[in-house]
C-alpha cells in the first residue's frame, strides 16, 4: 500500500502543507517479522537529518536523533518498532520540527514479510543492514482517490435545532431536482450537449457551406434537413425523458412525513425538511434524506431496512442506535445534542462522524446511519435526526455524471457570388466536392449504432437460457456500448468465492485444542451414527429449544464431548471456540415463534422459536449456524452486548469493541467483558494472519499448532474454506490502554481506519490459538463445462482468489481449471530477489522468450494455440476439402500452469518484475493467484491490458471485485450472496458463471459479427455513391452539380440504406446457438478478425469501385424495394421536379432488362469470388455452417438418425 498524502494529524497546526515545496531525500523503512514500515523523509534546509556510519545500526542513529530533537513523536514509535507481534500497517503521526529541522510527512507501509528478525534501512542514503539481506517492498498498487471524502472540515449538525444548523452553515435543502433541463434552458443546452459530438459539428460546417452561394450544390433546406433530423429526434427523446423526470421529482418533493415541530411530531413535505430536524419514519415508509438512527420502537435499538431502492439487494439489513440515544423522548420532551460528520461524499458504505450529547462523546459508523432511499422493516417506527440533504446525499453523489470532453471546430466561409478567376473558381469546386461528398460520413451513424446496440441488448435479455431460476435473476445489459467486444474476449479473470462456488457456505470440519473433528462429514452422506443433523438431533443431545431454519450437519462426537463439564484445557478450548463463533461477527438474529413438525419430545417443542440470521458475510451466518447446532445460540444482539444461549443457559457477554475484518489484517477481533468481570479478546482469520501473532512460549502450544496446522493444509487439500480461532486475556492496565486508543479512534473524524488498525495491533498479539475451521463452497452447475469450452474457444481463463493455495488448487482440479496433464509452476517467494530466481528459472526451464521475441507472436499469432475446426467426416460436403479441417499448427509443447500467492505479487508487481511475470503467465494455458488483494485482482489485469491488445474480461460477486471488473474491458457481476457492488461497477450482469459460455460464445459471436458487417456495409454503402458522383464529376468537366435530385442524396443514408443496416445488425445470425456451442472453436473468429480487418476493407473497396463504375455506366440506381416505393411516392407529388418520370419509365421493357443486366453485372465479381473462397479455402464459419445444412437434409436425417439431434 501506497501513501499519497501526509497522514497527519488534522488537528495538529502543524500538520498543514508546509509553505515552500518539500525536497525529498531519502526513505526510513523498518522491517519487522511480518511488517515492515516506511516513510519519506523531506527537507527544509541542506541540513543532514542522520548521520549514520557502514555498518552502525540505524536504530541507534533514529535514537540519537530523537535525543538531539531533530524528530519529536506524540506516539509510542520505538515500542512499536520493537513489538514482534505487530503484522498491520501502522501509520504514527509525527510533530513537526521547528523550521530549520527536516519533517518526517508520511508512513505507508506494505504487506506481511517471513523474516524473523528486527531491520532498519534507508532506501535512497548510504545506510545499510548487513545482516538483513531482504529489501524493503514497494508495493505497486491501485489507488481510487475521492476528493469529496477527504474535506477535513466536520460538518455540524445541531439535533433538533434546524435554526442554529442552518444559520451557522449554508445546507442544501430536500427538495428533489434530477431534470436537466427548464422551458427556458432546453434548447441551448441540448443543443449544446448535442454538439458534444464532432460528427455533429462537422455537418454543421457542411451545412453552412451549401448556404454560400459560390458552394451551393444542394438546396439551403435539403442541405440542412438531415442534421436538422438527427438533432429534432434526439431533442425529442430526451424532452420526453426530462418531463419524465420532473414528473417524477414532483411526486417525490410532495411526499410527507412526521416531523417533530414544537414537541409534537407533524406532517411536512419531504422538500421543506431542514438540516438539523428529527424525523419519525413508520413500517414500510420510504427514508426521505440521509439520517441518523436516534432510536427504535424495539428497546434494544435495532432496526431493519431494505436497500433494495439503493443497490438492489432484497435482503433485510439492520441498523443500530446508541445505547445513549435510545431512551430519549422525543414527544414532550427536550431532545439535544451535536453531530459532527464528515462532508458529503459518495460512497455509500461508509460513513464517519461522531455525537456528543450529554457532555459525552461518542462515535457513529455506518451501521448507525440509514440512507435516502431505504425501506423501513419489521420496525414499527423510529426516529432520526437529517444529516444530508437530497443533492447532498451519498446515493446522489454516487450517481453524479461524468461529462464528456467538448471539441469545437469551424471552417472559413465565403462572400456572395460572382467569378473569382481559375485558381478561386478551382479551390471553390475543391469546397463544393466536399459538400457532395458528404455522404462519405454517415451522419445516421450514431442513432444506427444506438439502434442496434439496444436490439441486440433486448434479445440478450430475453434469452431464457440465461435466466437464473434460484434467484429470480435475469441477464442484465448495464452498458450497450461495448456488445461487440464480448466475441473478441481472450482473457477471462475470474474470481473464486461465489463466483465458481455457490457461496453457500456449510460448515463441515473443526479442529480444537489439537483434534480434528467432523472427518466422517465429508466421507459419508447416509452415515447417521457419525453424521448427523441439528434438527435430528438437537432436542435429545443438546437440548436446545432453537430451531435453525436450515440444517446443518453435526459430529456426534464433538456434540457428546459438549456435553461434559466445563473442566480441563480441552473442554474450556471448545467452549471458548464455539464463543468466538457465536460472538465475533455481525450478524443478526431473527427470532420467530412456530411448532415444530418433529414427533420427538413434542411438549419441549411447543414453545420453540426459530431463529435465523441476518448477515453480509455468508462465512459468518454459516460458523454462526455452526455455533447454534452445537449448543451456542446467539439470539440477542445489540450494540453493546449479546446474549448466547448455552445449552438452555443464557450468557449475556458486554461487547466493549469490535474491529471488523478488513482486507489488510485479514483478521476480525471482538473484546467481551464476561459475567465475572475477566475481559477476552476473541479473533478470528486467515491462517497466515493469525499464525503469525501467537504466543510461543510452551512446548504444548507448539504441540497444537502443529496439529492445527496439519488440519489446515488436509482441510485446503479438500477444497474447504479454512479460518483460525485465537483468544487472550486483558489484563486492566492492558485494557485501559486500548479502551482510551479505542474511544480516540472510533469518534476521530480524520484516518478513523488508520487509528482503529493500529488500535487493534495492541490486543491482536500474543494469541492463545484454540482451533481452525473447515467451510466447504460448492462448486456452481455448470461451471467445469463452462470453463472446458472457454477453453476450447481460445480463452485463457485465470482465476484470482483469496483463498489458500491449497484450497484453490484443489477447486482449481474440480472444475477442470487445472488437469492433471498440466505442469505446475508454483511461485511462492519471500523476497524480491527469490521471485526473480523462481520466474527466471521457470522460464528457463520451460523454454519461455522475452517479450521482444514473443511480440510478433502475440499480435498476428493470437490463436496459435488452436486448432482448425473439425468436422467429422460423415457431416462434411463433397466440395469441403477433406484435409483441410484436420490441419493443425504443430504439436504444442506440454500446457503449464502458473500458480502465484499474493505475497509473492508484492515483489513482482514491480516494472523490473512485471515483465517477467508477463512473458512466464502468457506462456501458460491457466493462471491461478492466491491470497490476492483486491487492488491485486486489478493489478493483474492492467498487466495484460498495458502489455497486449487482447481484450480482458473480468468476472466476480463481492465489493473486493470491484477494481478488477472496472479495470478490465468487460466487466461481468454475478448476482449472489456478496451483495450488489459488482453487479453495480458491472457492464453486464447474470446470475450463474455458467452463463458466461453462451453470454461469449453465442451472443458475443454474433454481436461481433453483425458489427463487422455493419462497419464494412457502411463503408460499402457510402463508397459506392461517392464513387459514383466521383465517376459523373470527372464526366462533366468537374461540374459539382449533383447527378441525383437534392432529396435523393439526402434520404440515402438516412432512410433507403439504413433500415437494412438496422435489421442485419439485430437479427443477423450467421450460425445457430446450438452450432456455436457444439463447436467453441468457432470463437475464433472473432481472435482472428474475421468479420473486419484490412483485407476484407479493401476487398469491399475494389467491389464498391467496380459496382460504382457499373451503376454510372447505366444511370439508375436505386433500392428494389424501398428506394422504388419512394420514388413512386416522390413522383407522384407535383410539386417535384421529376413528377410523372417514373410512370414512363416503368412503360419501357429496355428499363427493366437495363435493371436486371446492372444488378447481375454489379454482383458477379463478388459472387466469383465466394465461390472460389468457399471451395478452395473456407473458413472454420463457412464448414460448420455447411454442416447445419447438411444436417438438415432429409436423407441425411434418415441415414444418420443418432446425428440428427445433434
Amino acid at each position: 500500500m501506497t501513501s499519497g498524502e501526509p497522514l497527519l494529524s488534522s488537528s495538529d497546526p502543524l500538520s498543514a502543507p508546509p509553505p515552500n515545496p518539500l525536497s525529498r531525500i531519502s526513505s526510513l523503512g523498518c522491517l519487522c517479522p511480518n511488517a515492515s514500515f516506511s516513510s519519506s523523509i523531506f527537507e527544509d534546509t541542506p541540513n543532514d537529518l542522520f548521520d549514520v556510519n557502514e555498518g552502525e545500526n540505524l536504530f541507534s542513529a533514529v535514537e540519537k536523533a530523537l535525543r538531539e530533537g531533530n524528530l519529536e513523536y506524540c506516539s509510542p514509535l520505538k515500542s512499536s518498532f520493537c513489538s514482534a507481534e505487530s503484522q498491520i500497517i501502522q501509520q504514527f503521526p509525527l510533530k513537526c520540527p521547528p523550521q530549520d529541522r527536516k519533517r518526517m510527512v508520511s508512513w505507508g507501509g506494505s504487506m506481511e514479510l517471513q523474516q524473523n528478525s528486527l531491520a532498519f534501512g534507508i532506501s535512497g542514503g548510504s545506510s545499510h543492514v548487513p545482516e538483513n539481506k531482504s529489501q524493503r517492498i514497494r508495493h505497486k498498487s491501485i489507488q481510487i482517490d475521492d476528493n469529496l471524502s477527504h474535506e477535513e472540515n466536520p460538518r455540524l449538525i445541531y439535533i433538533n435545532d434546524p435554526r442554529t444548523t442552518n444559520d451557522k452553515y449554508e445546507f442544501t435543502g430536500n427538495e428533489i431536482r434530477t431534470s436537466k433541463y427548464t422551458l427556458i434552458n432546453f434548447l441551448p443546452k441540448n443543443l449544446f450537449i448535442q454538439f458534444h459530438r464532432v460528427a455533429y459539428l462537422y455537418f454543421l460546417a457542411i451545412a453552412a457551406l451549401n448556404q454560400l452561394p459560390p458552394l451551393a450544390v444542394f438546396g439551403r433546406t435539403v442541405s440542412l434537413f438531415p442534421l436538422l433530423f438527427v438533432l429534432c429526434v434526439t431533442a425529442i427523446k430526451d424532452g420526453y425523458e426530462d418531463w419524465r423526470r420532473h414528473r417524477s421529482d414532483q411526486n417525490e418533493n410532495n411526499r410527507e412525513a412526521l416531523v417533530l415541530q414544537s414537541g409534537k411530531f407533524q406532517f411536512k413535505k419531504w422538500k421543506k425538511i431542514r438540516a438539523g430536524e428529527v424525523v419519525k419514519i413508520c413500517a414500510d415508509d420510504t427514508i426521505p434524506c440521509d439520517m441518523v438512527l436516534l432510536g427504535t420502537s424495539d428497546p434494544s435499538g435495532i432496526a431493519y431496512i431494505q436497500t433494495m431502492n439503493l443497490d438492489g439487494e432484497s435482503n433485510l439489513k439492520t441498523r443500530y442506535a446508541r445505547q445513549e440515544t435510545t431512551s430519549m423522548v422525543f414527544e414532550g420532551g427536550s431532545v439535544s445534542g451535536l453531530i459532527r460528520c464528515e462532508q458529503p461524499n459518495r460512497n455509500i458504505y461508509e460513513f464517519t462522524a461522531n455525537m456528543e450529547m450529554k457532555g459525552k462523546r461518542f462515535p457513529l459508523s455506518q451501521s448507525n446511519i440509514i440512507l435516502r432511499g431505504c425501506q423501513l422493516k419489521n420496525t414499527e417506527w423510529l426516529p432520526l435526526e437529517w444529516v444530508y440533504g437530497f443533492s447532498a446525499t451519498k446515493d446522489r453523489l454516487d450517481s453524479l455524471p461524468y461529462y464528456r470532453k467538448t471539441y469545437f471546430g469551424g471552417r472559413s466561409a465565403g462572400k456572395s457570388y460572382k467569378f473569382y478567376g481559375i485558381p478561386m473558381e478551382t479551390f471553390f469546386s475543391f469546397l463544393s466536392s466536399i459538400i457532395v461528398f458528404q455522404i462519405m460520413i454517415p451522419i445516421s451513424l450514431y442513432i444506427t449504432m444506438e439502434l442496434v446496440r439496444l436490439g441486440q441488448s433486448y434479445f440478450m435479455i430475453g434469452d431464457k437460457h440465461m435466466y437464473d431460476s434460484s434467484t429470480d435473476s435475469r441477464f442484465q445489459c448495464r452498458s450497450l456500448n461495448i456488445n461487440e467486444d464480448l466475441g473478441q474476449i481472450r482473457y477471462v479473470f475470474s474470481d473464486k468465492t461465489g463466483t465458481l462456488t455457490e457461496n453457500k457456505m456449510e460448515f463441515q470440519k473443526a479442529s480444537v485444542h489439537g483434534k480434528n473433528y467432523g472427518s466422517s462429514m465429508l466421507m459419508s452422506d447416509t452415515s447417521q451414527d457419525t453424521n448427523i443433523t441439528v434438527s435430528q438431533t438437537a432436542a435429545p443431545v443438546g437440548k436446545s429449544r432453537w430451531k435453525l431454519k436450515s440444517e446443518v450437519p453435526v459430529d456426534s462426537e464433538l456434540m457428546a464431548f459438549l456435553r461434559k463439564e466445563l473442566a480441563g484445557d480441552e473442554r474450556i478450548a471448545a467452549h471458548e471456540f464455539f464463543l468466538t463463533l457465536a460472538t465475533c461477527n455481525t450478524v443478526i438474529p431473527v427470532l420467530t415463534r412456530s411448532l415444530s413438525s418433529s414427533c420427538m419430545d413434542s411438549e419441549f417443542y411447543e414453545d420453540a422459536e426459530a431463529v435465523d440470521y441476518q448477515g453480509e458475510s455468508p462465512d459468518e451466518q454459516a460458523l454462526v449456524a455452526a455455533a447454534s447446532a452445537y449448543g451456542y445460540t446467539l439470539f440477542e444482539r445489540t450494540s453493546g452486548h449479546v446474549v448466547i444461549d448455552v445449552n438452555g443457559e443464557k450468557l449475556r457477554l458486554d461487547v466493549l469493541g469490535l474491529h471488523e475484518f478488513d482486507s489488510v489484517r485479514k483478521r476480525m477481533s471482538v473484546v467481551i467483558r464476561f459475567p465475572n468481570d475477566s475481559v477476552k479478546v476473541l479473533v478470528k482469520g486467515a491462517d497466515t494472519s493469525i499464525l503469525s501473532i501467537l504466543k510461543r512460549d510452551a512446548a504444548e502450544d507448539g504441540h497444537i499448532r502443529h496439529a492445527t496446522q496439519s488440519h489446515l493444509n488436509e482441510y485446503s487439500s479438500e477444497g474447504l474454506r479454512t479460518l483460525v480461532i485465537a483468544s487472550r486475556d486483558l489484563t486492566d492496565a492492558e485494557l485501559e490502554e486500548w479502551q482510551c486508543m479505542y474511544e480516540d479512534a472510533s469518534t476521530s473524524l480524520t484516518d478513523r481506519s488508520i487509528k482503529l488498525c493500529q488500535t487493534a495491533a495492541l490486543i491482536e498479539c500474543n494469541l492463545q490459538l484454540i482451533g481452525a475451521t473447515g467451510i466447504e463452497d460448492k462448486l456452481q452447475e455448470g461451471v467445469p463445462e463452462a470453463i472446458e469450452s472457454l477453453r476450447q474457444a481460445g480463452i485463457k481463463v485465470w482465476v484470482l482468489t483469496g483463498d489458500k493455495q491449497e484450497t484453490a488448487i484443489s477447486i482449481g482440479l474440480s472444475c477442470k481449471l487445472l488437469t492433471s496433464d498440466m505442469q505446475q509452476i508454483i511461485i511462492n517467494g519471500a523476497s524480491e530477489e527469490e521471485c526473480r530466481n523462481l520466474l527466471s528459472d521457470a522460464k528457463a526451464k520451460y523454454g519461455v522468450r522475452t517479450s521482444s521475441c514473443r511480440n510478433w507472436n502475440l499480435k498476428w499469432k493470437r490463436n496459435a494455440e488452436s486448432h482448425y475446426l473439425e468436422i467429422p467426416n460423415d457431416t462434411k460436403l463433397s466440395n469441403v476439402p477433406m484435409g483441410f479441417s484436420e490441419k493443425e499448427e504443430g504439436t504444442m509443447s506440454a500446457a503449464l500452469a502458473l500458480i502465484i500467492d499474493g505475497n509473492s505479487l508484492v515483489y513482482i508487481l514491480e516494472k523490473d518484475l512485471e515483465s517477467e511475470l508477463f512473458d512466464l503467465a502468457t506462456s501458460c494455458k491457466v493462471v491461478l493467484c492466491c491470497r490476492v488483494a483486491p487492488l491485486q485482482k486489478a493489478g493483474i489485469v492492467d498487466l495484460i491490458k498495458s502489455r497486449t491488445d487482447d481484450m480482458t474480461l473480468a468476472i466476480g460477486d463481492g465489493a473486493n471485485d470491484v477494481s478488477m471488473i472496472q479495470m478490465a474491458d468487460v466487466g461481468v457481476g454475478i448476482c449472489g450472496q456478496e451483495g450488489r457492488q459488482a453487479v453495480m461497477a458491472s457492464d453486464f450482469a447474470m446470475g450463474q458463471f455458467r452463463f458466461l459460455k453462451r453470454l461469449l460464445l453465442v451472443h458475443g459471436h454474433w454481436n461481433y459479427h453483425r458489427v463487422g458487417y455493419l462497419v464494412l456495409y457502411n463503408f460499402y454503402r457510402n463508397a459506392v455513391f461517392v464513387l459514383m458522383l466521383f465517376w459523373y464529376i470527372l464526366s462533366t468537366a468537374f461540374s459539382t452539380t449533383s447527378a441525383l435530385t437534392d432529396w435523393s442524396s439526402v434520404f440515402y443514408s438516412v432512410i433507403y440504406t439504413s433500415v437494412p443496416t438496422i435489421v442485419v445488425g439485430i437479427l443477423d445470425k450467421d450460425l445457430s446457438h446450438k452450432t456455436l456451442l457444439e463447436y467453441p472453436k468457432l470463437y475464433g473468429a472473432g481472435h482472428r478478425q474475421e468479420s473486419y480487418n484490412m483485407y476484407l476493407f479493401w476487398i469491399t473497396m475494389i467491389d464498391t469501385l467496380w459496382q460504382s463504375l457499373v451503376l454510372f455506366l447505366y444511370t439508375f440506381w436505386g433500392s428494389i424495394i424501398i428506394t422504388y416505393a419512394c420514388v413512386v411516392v416522390l413522383d407522384s407529388i407535383p410539386r417535384f421536379p421529376n413528377y410523372g418520370t417514373i410512370y414512363h419509365l416503368a412503360k419501357s421493357p429496355t428499363y427493366w432488362l437495363s435493371i436486371l443486366l446492372i444488378i447481375c453485372l454489379a454482383l458477379l465479381p463478388r459472387f466469383i469470388f465466394k465461390v472460389l473462397h468457399q471451395t478452395f479455402w473456407p473458413s472454420d464459419i463457412q464448414i460448420a455452417r455447411e454442416a447445419e445444412i447438411l444436417r438438415k437434409r432429409p436423407n441425411h436425417v434418415q441415414s444418420k438418425p443418432d446425428q440428427s439431434s445433434s
